[in-house]
């Protein structure tokens, strides 16, 4: 996939401003299911439950792609509150590797989180700091 390609699916650009709910330090695959519980303790009551479950398939699927592809050290993760939304962010330490998603692949084979959590998103991108790659969805309340 050409950079402008990929682009057109996951654009570079910086997230809105928002305030801090939850944040992970992340190193292994193994943590996602005891974060997947957090999250399910701490926002169930307040939300719906298909938002619930959006940003629950957003987060997994974006901290298991920074844990697998992100240039093999740590990852962050943190759901964070707009206005309109909730953002959900994770960075991992390949900062000069833009997110990829998987072109001409058959869907049984996996790797098509991004396009699913883009089609979801309010708003979606990725930026790189000089020491990671950082990428967020912008998920809507309702």
């Amino acid at each position: 996939m050409t950079g402008q390609a990929a682009d057109s699916v996951w654009p570079s650009s910086a997230p809105p401003a928002a305030d801090q709910l939850l944040q992970w330090q992340l190193s292994d695959v193994a943590q996602l299911p005891g974060i997947r519980a957090q999250v399910r303790r701490s926002l169930d009551p307040a939300i719906d439950s298909d938002v619930l479950d959006q940003i629950i398939l957003a987060l997994d699927e974006m901290a298991s792609n920074a844990l697998r592809h992100g240039g093999g050290g740590p990852a962050e993760a943190s759901i964070r509150t707009t206005d309109t939304g909730y953002l959900i962010e994770v960075s991992d330490s390949a900062a000069a590797q833009p997110p990829t998603p998987a072109i001409d692949r058959d869907p049984s084979e996996g790797g098509l989180g991004l396009y699913l959590i883009a089609r979801m998103a309010l708003r979606h991108g990725w930026y790189a700091s000089p020491r990671a790659k950082h990428v967020w969805a912008l998920l809507p309340r309702r």
